[in-house]
């Protein structure tokens, strides 16, 4: 709904589109959503949900989407034929209102959904609200239900949302900026399409896990040269990249979830922010007053 916008159009029936390729009206109700989702057979499926990007101004138009949203979670609910197999979750909408996005948490938490979604966030807001937004959701919800901030994908928003309460992400973030040539690591992004990488034999991240960067059992032992020749010449490099990508952020999360279990987040995000940034004075401010909020001090000694 949000990249075919344009095409778009939302009523209370659903949302009509017209084919990106040729034109074709096509319709989307809530049910037909769910009947979709039910025959893919996935564990998670979302509601459909009205959603407005945050930094819209049209206060009126945002309430309407919240509150549709509520109404449309009522009919995918009643259209879901698979709730012993199948986890709904709701998408709790308002935008950047706070209490907007209370009552939307209210009206989704009483319809009692196996996981709760925030939506409507990474819509070019600033990442101040969007802390704001997250903490606000989350600490209204339930604590033995999965939280999933949906469209987050940066390392440093992962961790933060974690702080503040969240479980789940998804982003398309990882598999792009790879097929733009760059590899995310714990260091940061490195853009491997950048002549300097043209004679490093090194693997992509030095002690990575991943396919890629591992050499024998399986492993690849790709060099960063590798990527480097092929990024403007063979999909290959695009592959090889998206799976280092990917485990990153999947290793980020277990860490992250390791680090909890064994009461040590602080000391984590100490860690995490470090190996970044080489200078405190340099890191993220809406990082470190989300975290403050939160009892962690990014730029002191004693929590560590």
């Amino acid at each position: 709904m949000v990249s075919l916008l344009t095409l778009a159009n939302i009523t209370e029936e659903g949302v009509r589109f017209l084919s990106p390729h040729d034109g074709t009206p096509m319709l989307l109700t809530p049910e037909h959503s769910i009947s979709l989702q039910n025959t893919i057979g996935s564990d998670i499926i979302m509601q459909l949900d009205d959603v407005l990007v945050t930094t819209s101004p049209d206060h009126k138009r945002m309430r309407e989407a919240m509150e549709r949203s509520v109404r449309w979670l009522d009919r995918c609910i009643a259209a879901h034929k698979n709730p012993d197999t199948q986890n709904l979750f709701c998408i709790i909408q308002g935008g950047l209102d706070t209490e907007m996005r209370k009552e939307c948490c209210k009206e989704m938490v009483a319809r009692d959904t196996p996981g709760i979604a925030i939506g409507g966030l990474s819509g070019g807001e600033a990442k101040d609200d969007f802390c704001r937004v997250v903490k606000t959701c989350t600490e209204l919800l339930p604590e033995l239900k999965p939280r999933y901030v949906m469209g987050i994908g940066y390392p440093e928003d992962l961790v933060v949302s974690v702080a503040l309460g969240a479980d789940m992400f998804d982003c398309v973030w990882p598999t792009r900026t790879a097929r733009f040539g760059s590899a995310i690591t714990k260091h940061g992004v490195i853009k491997i399409k950048s002549s300097e990488y043209a004679n490093d034999f090194g693997p992509i991240e030095e002690g990575c896990g991943c396919a890629c960067c591992t050499k024998g059992e399986g492993g690849l032992g790709i060099t960063r040269a590798f990527v480097h020749h092929n990024v403007a010449k063979e999909t290959i490099a695009a592959h090889l990249l998206t799976i280092h990508n990917v485990w990153y952020q999947l290793n980020l999360m277990k860490e992250a979830r390791d680090a909890i279990i064994a009461d040590e987040y602080p000391a984590f995000l100490h860690q995490f922010f470090a190996n970044i940034y080489s200078d405190k004075a340099d890191y993220p401010k809406w990082a470190v007053e989300a975290l403050r909020g939160v009892g962690v001090d990014l730029l002191s000694d004693s929590n560590i």
